[in-house]
């Protein structure tokens, strides 16, 4: 069946057009100023804009931080992702046993998303130990899985010394993948929250100051030289939140460094400090890294508009405020870390962001489509308006004014942390390789409808090593 959208504006990273989008087979086959089709259903978009799905890369879906679990599993968490525009995931892996190998957690994931998820997925793998096997699985995961990314962690239990990250580094450097990276320096974050502790500043507003911005500022830079001194290893800053991280990006880039990536979050640009004041209000943002002042707030925003920074990405990773979050009521130190926003990203970006004339809309769709996609691998599969590429298609309403409350949202979370924000703009209508899967708040899609993505490379890698091709697409440049 044929499906054919018109009237709507086009929007992709450079432009944006009146025109028609003519769906097969859950591909777009043709794309231009008027198509006329008698056999397709006709979806009219008029005054609407017409975007690639949204692609997160970085969701944390059923995620055991071992002082709990989040509430998102890959159900219900994709289809509050599909709600709100995006129509692609990259889920961060959780850590597995100690000693374990690349594959387990893995396999692991499988088990956890296969014939659950609502919109298409893919994975990072997480290394939290290094040795000659793990060194050999990474290749072993990009080839036969399209794993052709790995995080890790320079704080937590399970964090990468020095020596360790720099024969990751090597080895992604050979290989051509990707290396993300949590930056916070452990040693900072551990010493002041023990300090804390001690002198009873137990309570949310203690957390900021717990995992200053030094401290991502000083695992930024120490990355970013360790990936130079590997050879130009490519490496992916996950969440950035602060203007002295900022400042060190823009360094590494200054000296000319390359194979160099960094996203942001919403809650680093709408959000700040002052919501720890209260002591239980303060539990629902309790992030590493946390909410961070003003000033880092119009930093972020202004490197988003420079194209300094590559992408807006979530973090999400949802815990009920009634209970999980309670357990740091006491102590914030044991308040399990992370907050929801899947699906709020979209319209957020475009009410804060477009229509307060921060960002445009080609930079809404690089931010949050084409450059997630380029950096996952899946350009132009994902995050694209080719002709065919996968139908993967939001019909966003730009004038549409509504209140954002939990209430509205899709998630198995019990709060939003941007309950009563006016919003402008919102999410009409969401293909998946063109299926119509929401339409006006409603989600029409099922259980398991999203595939698997094996990946190719990211567009922040090295040539390396051949990987298999992930797609057999012949695609048409002149239609996005």
């Amino acid at each position: 069946m044929k499906t054919l959208i018109r009237n709507g504006i086009l929007v992709t990273e450079q432009t944006m057009q009146k025109g028609d989008l003519l769906i097969e087979d859950e591909k777009i086959l043709q794309a231009g100023d008027t198509i006329h089709d008698p056999e397709a259903e006709v979806i009219d978009a008029q005054g609407k804009y017409i975007l690639p799905g949204a692609v997160d890369i970085h969701t944390h879906m059923d995620l055991d931080v071992g002082i709990a679990r989040v509430i998102d599993d890959f159900h219900t968490g994709t289809v509050a992702a599909a709600c709100g525009g995006t129509t692609t995931i990259v889920d961060h892996m959780a850590f597995g046993p100690a000693g374990c190998s690349l594959w387990h957690q893995v396999k692991e994931y499988h088990r956890l998303a296969d014939g659950k998820a609502v919109v298409d997925y893919g994975f990072h793998g997480v290394i939290q130990h290094v040795d000659d096997r793990i060194l050999e699985e990474m290749e072993e995961i990009a080839e036969q899985e399209g794993i052709t990314s790995f995080k890790v962690y320079l704080t937590y239990d399970y964090k990468i010394e020095d020596p360790d990250l720099l024969r990751i580094l090597e080895r992604a450097g050979e290989l051509g993948v990707m290396i993300a990276a949590h930056c916070e320096n452990d040693s900072i974050v551990q010493r002041l929250r023990r300090s804390f502790v001690s002198e009873n500043k137990t309570q949310a507003r203690w957390h900021p100051a717990s995992r200053p911005a030094a401290a991502e500022a000083e695992a930024v830079s120490r990355l970013l030289y360790l990936a130079q001194a590997a050879g130009e290893a490519p490496v992916y800053i996950v969440h950035l939140s602060s203007r002295q991280g900022l400042e060190e990006l823009r360094l590494a880039k200054s000296r000319g460094q390359k194979h160099v990536g960094a996203e942001t979050c919403p809650q680093y640009l709408l959000l700040d400090e002052s919501l720890y004041l209260d002591p239980q209000e303060g539990l629902k943002a309790i992030m590493a890294p946390p909410l961070r002042k003003e000033a880092d707030r119009q930093a972020l925003w202004e490197a988003l508009a420079a194209g300094d920074i590559d992408t807006i990405a979530t973090d999400h990773c949802p815990f009920t405020f009634a209970r999980q979050k309670q357990q740091g009521a006491a102590d914030f130190t044991k308040c399990p870390s992370g907050a929801p926003g899947v699906e709020e990203r979209l319209s957020l970006i475009y009410s804060e962001g477009v229509a307060k004339e921060r960002l445009t809309m080609p930079q809404l769709v690089r931010l949050l489509c084409s450059e997630p996609a380029r950096i996952a691998g899946l350009y132009p599969q994902k995050g694209s308006l080719a002709c065919g590429t996968d139908a993967d298609l939001v019909i966003f309403d730009p004038e549409k004014e509504w209140t954002l409350t939990q209430e509205k949202m899709h998630g198995a979370g019990d709060y939003t942390c941007y309950e009563g924000m006016k919003i402008r703009g919102a999410v009409e209508r969401v293909l998946l390789r063109g299926k119509t899967i929401v339409k006006d708040g409603q989600f029409r899609g099922r259980e398991g409808d999203g595939r698997y993505l094996k990946r190719g490379k990211s567009s922040l890698g090295m040539p390396g090593r051949p990987l298999p091709s992930r797609t057999g697409n012949n695609y048409c440049s002149s239609c996005g």
